[in-house]
């Protein structure tokens, strides 16, 4: 599967209707991101139920803002609209097969659970120091 380019206007729809997306931020000026293309394309291939997308930052400057950007390259794991691995820096082929496979096998119910139990946590606290 070819990768698809995100941009502002589709990222929101790309992340929320598939189960799992890994995105690439990267700039064409980049070095780094050049040498990491190939073995993210590699992947992309070989794991045809996990969208690959890739974002460049040169263009897409307020998405690269929102998520904080600082470096490219950057990959971003997102499963059930929960980042769960974000990183800058090349990956060699290995570590990124790892981190597919890792992102896999998270038990989601888990993550959403503690994100609820988080989430109120957080309220009552606000509550709280409204008092």
């Amino acid at each position: 599967m070819a990768t698809v380019e995100l941009t502002k206007e589709n990222f929101e729809k790309t992340v929320n209707d598939n189960p799992m997306v890994i995105i690439d931020f990267w700039a064409p000026w980049c070095g780094p991101c050049r040498g990491f293309a190939p073995v993210y394309e590699k992947a992309s291939e070989t794991h045809g139920d996990v969208v690959f997308a890739k974002v460049n930052t040169d263009e897409q400057q307020e998405l690269a803002g929102a998520f904080g950007i600082r470096s490219i390259p950057t990959l971003m794991v997102f499963r059930e609209k929960v980042i769960l691995f974000q990183q800058a820096g090349a990956l060699p082929g290995q570590a990124l097969e790892q981190v597919i496979t890792q992102a896999k096998t998270v038990d989601m119910a888990k993550v959403h659970a503690e994100m609820k139990e988080q989430e109120q946590k957080q309220g009552q606290e606000q509550r709280q120091e409204q008092k």
